[in-house]
């Protein structure tokens, strides 16, 4: 009797924290939305727009900063806080790029290989505050339109059992990404090129580079070069359904202090040095207002990848190049 009263208990604790983002004028979920808490923490909302916050989990966070693309951010007060957030849709003003494209016109494939590894030390290692950013110029004076995007994963290291984490490390993984394509704002990520919400879910069977179909969402390459971001939003289920995730792992200390320690996500993403320039930009996604830093030496960034002289991340596409009329 009293395990089925506790469990109706924590079932009503689970239901009272529940929150949904929706549309204001459609009333539709507004899926994997940021939420960030002001502090360089937060969270993601799953594809229903759902996810839970109580003042017990979240003592000190007195207002959410909720963001997501084609939506004005919203802020509000966690005191009171309802169980449904309205976010109001905000004009497109995409490239105009987009605008005299003839589709049916004869055209021919590029293809930018992704430049895969395997190597742990050559790796970055996706947390969940982080996106990554990677430039791309135009190739040609032709119209061009965005097929393919090929993103480098590894899922295996050349030092296991030098790094004694044969077993550890091999464990079955699901994770989620988000993608997203920006235009080159004087040499920075600037405006988004589609505010349609695009995922993909990498599992340790998907291979040495993911590859995703973007022909669908009609992107042009603009003439000054545009970018593709990644941003790890967590680990799923075997149904792809995000789970709730920590920034942080608590490990208690000798001392008996609490020590936080960055949660990394597999799989891991391979950085290289065959690629001519330095096009990767970062950016903490949960601090509001934080603006991208180019991945170089000097620019305030701790890694080991920089010591390497390993400055990108090596995305391949495949375009598609239309022929004059």
């Amino acid at each position: 009797m009293h395990k089925f009263l506790f469990f109706l208990l924590f079932i009503g604790q689970l239901s009272f924290a529940q929150i949904t983002i929706k549309d204001s004028i459609s009333t539709y979920p507004v899926s994997y939305a940021t939420i960030s808490f002001g502090n360089g923490n937060g969270i993601f909302a799953d594809d229903e727009g759902q996810f839970f916050f109580t003042k017990k989990l979240y003592p000190d966070i007195d207002s959410l900063f909720i963001s997501a693309l084609g939506f004005k951010d919203l802020n509000v007060s966690t005191n009171n806080l309802p169980s449904q957030l309205l976010m109001h849709p905000e004009a497109s003003e995409l490239d105009e790029v987009l605008v005299g494209v003839t589709i049916d016109r004869k055209f021919k494939e590029e293809k930018l290989k992704p430049y895969l590894d395997d190597d742990y030390y050559n790796c970055w290692l996706p947390t969940i505050e982080s996106e990554i950013a990677v430039y791309f110029p135009k190739t040609t004076d032709q119209d061009q339109k965005l097929k393919t995007v090929f993103f480098p994963i590894a899922l295996e290291s050349k030092d296991w059992e030098k790094r004694n984490r044969k077993n550890s490390e091999k464990k079955k993984f699901s994770t989620l990404f988000k993608v997203k394509f920006y235009d080159n704002n004087n040499g920075v990520p600037g405006k988004v090129l589609t505010y349609e919400t695009i995922v993909f879910r990498a599992t340790e069977k998907t291979g040495d580079a993911f590859e995703l179909n973007v022909e669908d969402y009609d992107i042009y390459i603009p003439e000054n070069g545009f970018f593709v971001s990644l941003q790890v939003l967590g680990y799923t289920n075997k149904e792809g359904k995000l789970l709730p995730n920590k920034k942080y792992k608590e490990i208690k200390s000798k001392s008996g202090d609490i020590v936080k320690i960055p949660t990394n996500f597999r799989p891991l993403l391979p950085f290289t040095d065959e690629v001519e320039g330095k096009n990767t930009y970062i950016k903490r996604v949960f601090i509001n207002g934080n603006n991208w830093v180019k991945f170089d030496k000097g620019n305030g960034l701790q890694s080991s990848l920089l010591k390497r002289d390993l400055f990108n991340y090596g995305i391949g596409l495949t375009y598609k190049t239309y022929k004059d009329e």
